[in-house]
């Protein structure tokens, strides 16, 4: 049988109308010839989930996200194209994840390992969504951001109140205060600037200054040195000796010991003492007033005159 033209042409149409199909539908993520798992999530916000994004459980990637479509109540219907034969539970969680920085919105299966209730193509899982580092960074700077912004009022209020303080005046004072203080800064630089002239001129003078101190030094340390190589310790010990004796002898003197303590003590030998001399001041007064009847000389045999006793011959007792 010989085709004409005109089926020809149909039949060219017909083919390409379904190869643009097809293909229309391979762009969107769809494969007609698939016959894999459909499963579906409802979520109240898909937070940036496209779809083709991957589908993985514990990290490998079983399917992808075939369409995302809204319902009459707001809420989003998910529908995912699951690929493997792992058995996952119907108690399952699809956890919408932020899979980097660049890498986009994602789907991660948790399955319910001890659950032997398993999906089939049609079926539900429960939804979850985790914050991305963008929104984590977000939640965690809007505290922040708060107190920030308290704190730059509060700042400002702080300005305000200094400017109401600081009149024309107060600040005229202030402005003559900063100026004092640049000149009494630039008194200290010359000051300091004259100084260190003094010292470059008297460099040579402190250098013997400080040689000499220490020659002192050393001289001072080999005196240290012959101290505590002289001994000390014997000398201090014979002194504390010695004045153990001292105190002993004065206690001695005053409880009347010995010749001193008597001395100081006996009243008999006080008084005899005091009579003895006072008959010695006597005979030397009667020697000075009568030598001559202690000493006579005579060369024609003349007699001694008789002894006559002074007249204040007495001692008082």
């Amino acid at each position: 049988m010989k085709l004409t033209r005109e089926i020809k042409t149909a039949i060219l149409v017909i083919i390409s109308i379904l190869l643009f199909i097809w293909g229309y539908s391979f762009l969107k993520g769809k494969n007609l010839f698939d016959n894999s798992n459909k499963l579906f999530v409802i979520y109240e916000n898909v937070a940036g989930l496209a779809p083709s994004a991957p589908v993985t459980l514990n990290g490998l990637t079983i399917g992808k996200v075939n369409a995302i479509n809204i319902q009459t109540d707001g809420k989003l219907l998910v529908e995912l194209n699951i690929t493997t034969d792992f058995p996952i539970s119907k108690s399952s969680i699809a956890e919408i994840y932020d899979s980097g920085l660049v890498g986009g919105r994602q789907i991660a299966i948790k399955p319910n390992l001890e659950d032997t209730n398993y999906t089939v193509s049609g079926d539900y899982l429960h939804a979850s969504s985790k914050l991305g580092l963008t929104d984590a960074l977000a939640q965690q700077l809007e505290p922040l951001q708060s107190k920030l912004q308290e704190v730059l009022e509060n700042a400002n209020l702080l300005f305000t109140n200094v400017n109401d303080v600081l009149d024309a005046k107060a600040k005229q004072d202030l402005k003559g205060s900063i100026s004092e203080l640049n000149k009494t800064l630039a008194e200290f630089s010359v000051a300091s600037k004259s100084v260190n002239e003094l010292i470059t001129d008297n460099k040579t003078k402190l250098s013997s200054t400080l040689t000499n101190f220490d020659k002192t030094s050393k001289n001072f340390a080999k005196m240290s040195d012959s101290l505590a190589s002289a001994n000390l310790g014997q000398t201090v010990k014979n002194l504390e000796k010695t004045l153990g004796n001292v105190d002993k002898l004065m206690k001695d003197m005053e409880q009347g010991k010995g010749t001193i303590g008597k001395l100081m003590k006996d009243e008999t030998m006080y008084n005899n003492f005091t009579n003895t001399s006072k008959e010695l001041e006597l005979l030397l007064k009667d020697l000075r007033l009568n030598p001559t009847r202690y000493v006579n000389v005579s060369l024609f045999g003349k007699k001694n005159k008789p002894y006559v006793a002074p007249v204040n011959d007495s001692i008082k007792k």
